[in-house]
């Protein structure tokens, strides 16, 4: 099939329908890094507006049990209460500086009875992973805290926790296990508490502004289509030259482009196979001699 008829055949028609299949799946992808890249500034720009913000009185950001506005993450709270310390909760498989360990939940009982749930901090896992050794008491009686809003995390299926603990910070399930009017729409990560307790968890670090590969992974998901496109006009001609290499002007333009190759010189990576191929031709030789 001479000419570029050959680019209208069934053959043809598949690798194109390949190529635009792929190309649309990158575009996909490449939109779903952007629109993750958006999130991850959104949440950055949310810290940076909230995190150092002054303490508000509690109602303010969450004026019933269930309301939470996620653009109120990360604003500080201040509540008063008493903790109720035999009721605490461990959730487990935690991160910390490249530990695993416990984060520790403790509910506080504000003045008109409800209650918040506090994430104290942060415990190491103990000589047996299911559970720390040993887990600091908060202090007792009546406590002032200061206290980051943060919304509850979703259940993961398929993990499970033992009895007195979480897999995930649960609200619902945090709230069945304290047993009263538990707020259910955000929980307080403690920034202070007044009194102080005798000893300390470790505190929670603030979140890095770091916007993570989405950026490079989009542009490379972009990349990979431009070149599924290239490599498709690459193989259109490569088969049209090989269709056509009796034709006088494909001729002229095949002389024409090892001219320019000659005129060029060889390139270094040439040159190198050049030399590995007299290398190996030398060892062939000498071992053919020495039989």
């Amino acid at each position: 099939m001479k000419g570029w008829k050959f680019v209208f055949s069934a053959r043809w028609a598949g690798y194109f329908a390949l190529v635009v299949v792929f190309g649309f799946a990158c575009y996909l992808l490449g939109n779903w890094q952007f629109a993750r890249l958006a999130e991850t500034r959104e949440a950055i720009a949310r810290v940076d507006a909230n995190y150092d913000a002054a303490p508000v009185p509690l109602n303010q950001l969450l004026p019933g049990m269930e309301a939470f506005d996620s653009k109120d993450e990360w604003r500080s709270v201040e509540v008063s209460g008493h903790y109720l310390s035999d009721q605490q909760v461990l959730v487990r498989t935690r991160p910390l500086n490249g530990d695993v360990g416990f984060e520790v939940l403790v509910p506080l009982q504000l003045e008109d009875g409800s209650v918040l749930a506090i994430d104290r901090g942060w415990v190491a896992s103990g000589e047996s992973s299911d559970s720390p050794d040993f887990v600091p008491d908060p202090p007792s009686g009546q406590v002032t805290v200061v206290a980051r809003l943060k919304p509850g995390e979703p259940e993961i299926p398929g993990r499970s926790a033992p009895k007195g603990q979480l897999a995930t910070i649960q609200l619902d399930k945090f709230a069945s296990l304290v047993g009263l009017p538990t707020y259910t729409g955000a929980y307080g990560l403690m920034a202070s508490e007044t009194p102080s307790a005798a000893q300390d968890l470790a505190a929670l670090p603030r979140p890095e502004d770091d916007e993570g590969p989405h950026l490079s992974y989009a542009l490379q998901w972009i990349a990979f289509a431009i070149l599924a496109m290239i490599g498709l006009v690459w193989a259109i001609r490569q088969e049209h030259r090989v269709r056509n290499s009796d034709d006088p002007r494909v001729r002229e333009m095949e002389a024409r482009r090892k001219a320019r190759k000659l005129a060029k010189g060889p390139s270094d990576a040439e040159i190198e196979d050049a030399q590995i191929e007299r290398a190996a031709a030398a060892v062939q030789a000498s071992s053919i001699n020495s039989e």
